[in-house]
């Protein structure tokens, strides 16, 4: 997995707590949770950003998930997600995800995952305008 360069962009926060459907016979949050709050934090920091009637222009679809686990995420853990946007390529995007346990800060795993952006009416990558990329590196809200 590539090193985590932190680019001058806005990191967006989400908080979850973990529930009982994401322990596994280990008695922790199984590692496929990770994949999934790796993608909710993403799909909140873009509902963020984009409100309804402005986002219905765009898809976007996972191409690939790099995840490295740190610590394990235990029953009723009170998780912080934090995400950014790294570097942006045609209609490609890098975005990085941090989980911690927000009690203590202890990083519990990294993600980085590269999306593509899709034409909803084709079905076709489409490149990310740079009011998209602008918009993606700034405070919401």
């Amino acid at each position: 997995m590539p090193a985590y360069h932190e680019h001058p962009a806005f990191h967006f926060a989400y908080e979850l707590t973990v529930p009982a459907t994401a322990i596994d016979e280990l008695h922790h949050a199984n590692n496929v949770e990770y994949v999934r709050w790796a993608q909710e934090t993403a799909t909140a920091h873009w509902l963020a950003a984009y409100p309804v009637g402005e986002r219905e222009q765009y898809i976007w679809v996972v191409r690939e998930h790099h995840l490295r686990y740190y610590r394990p995420a235990l029953l009723h853990d009170q998780l912080r997600c934090t995400t950014w946007i790294g570097e942006i390529r045609g209609a490609q995007c890098q975005r990085f995800v941090r989980i911690e346990r927000a009690t203590d800060g202890e990083l519990l795993c990294e993600a980085e995952t590269q999306w593509v952006l899709l034409d909803p009416e084709t079905q076709r990558p489409k490149r990310v305008e740079a009011e998209v990329e602008q918009r993606l590196w700034e405070p919401v809200g």
